[in-house]
């Protein structure tokens, strides 16, 4: 698959570029970042470059992940705020088969606050849920227990949480609680339960894909 522009009037969802190298290699030395994602630690430059030039053209041409770098609205490529994407769980299956896949998402330090993350994210799950487009049966959403901020995006878009999995997720070679949320193509776009966690949040999870830049 070629990729393409996902946008709306508050964020513009364009693949990363050699020009994003520099920004995805600032934005990976926030430990936040490295505290609930699976990017290397140390984070370098090389980690990046192979990122842009070659995972995610890979996973657009396999058809197999979908990786978009959040930008500000507008008709050209701004500055890289963040990431997201859509990885398949399993294989891809055949034409007729119901298909899920797992979001994720970050932000950097100074674009956090501002909602990105959650416009980001919708656009993603309304294309992925969209005959047109992946025709997904359902989006699954994880992260590490504590991480409020991916789970507050989760719930702005209706993510049920079916529940905590003890020791499911890997970071690094260690395993790590991890929360699991299904999202169905018709789900309400809104929370579905009152919010559990505190005011702040970060908006981070494990993925643009079960894997990050560097990954």
């Amino acid at each position: 698959m070629e990729p393409f522009v996902l946008a709306n009037e508050t964020v513009r969802l364009s693949v990363p570029t050699e020009e994003d190298v520099d920004t995805i290699t600032a934005a990976c030395q926030d430990p936040d970042i490295s505290d609930w994602t699976v990017v290397p630690s140390p984070y370098l430059r090389s980690d990046a470059e192979v990122f842009v030039r070659r995972f995610v053209p890979d996973g657009w041409a396999r058809g197999s992940e979908f990786n978009w770098a959040v930008r500000e609205p507008g008709e050209t490529d701004g500055p890289l705020l963040g990431m997201v994407g859509l990885h398949f769980e399993g294989r891809a299956g055949a034409p007729d088969e119901e298909r899920s896949a797992e979001i994720g998402f970050w932000t950097a330090p100074a674009a956090r606050g501002k909602g990105l993350a959650t416009e980001a994210a919708r656009l993603v799950v309304d294309w992925g849920f969209d005959p047109e487009g992946l025709g997904l049966a359902v989006i699954t959403w994880v992260a590490y227990v504590g991480n409020w901020g991916s789970r507050r995006v989760a719930w702005n878009l209706g993510f049920r949480v079916e529940g905590t999995l003890r020791r499911y997720g890997l970071q690094r070679g260690k395993r790590r609680d991890a929360w699991m949320g299904t999202l169905l193509p018709q789900d309400p776009r809104e929370p579905n339960e009152e919010w559990p966690g505190p005011a702040a949040s970060t908006g981070l999870s494990r993925r643009p894909g079960a894997r990050v830049p560097g990954r």
